[in-house]
């Protein structure tokens, strides 16, 4: 492989790698403290923790009777 397409193939996989990830900082537990009645789903049965917090929600499976992949608590702005 010549210099120059090793070099595009390098720079497509780096940029391809930065814009696979969606820069959605993890939430704090705070803001994942939602009780068990007030969760809202956010994914879909049988979710793995890793998609849904690509989906920008949070995941606890601790409670066998809950959403496990839910949206976090509304932040109050100011």
């Amino acid at each position: 492989m010549d210099y120059k397409v090793f070099c595009l193939v390098a720079i497509a996989l780096i940029v391809g790698s930065i814009s696979s990830a969606n820069g959605q900082a993890a939430y704090t537990e705070e803001q994942c403290t939602v009780e068990r009645l007030a969760r809202v789903n956010c994914g879909y049965s049988g979710i793995t923790a890793d998609e849904c917090t690509k989906h920008g929600c949070c995941f606890d499976s601790k409670v066998a009777d809950a959403i496990w992949c839910y949206y976090p608590r509304a932040t109050p702005e100011c």
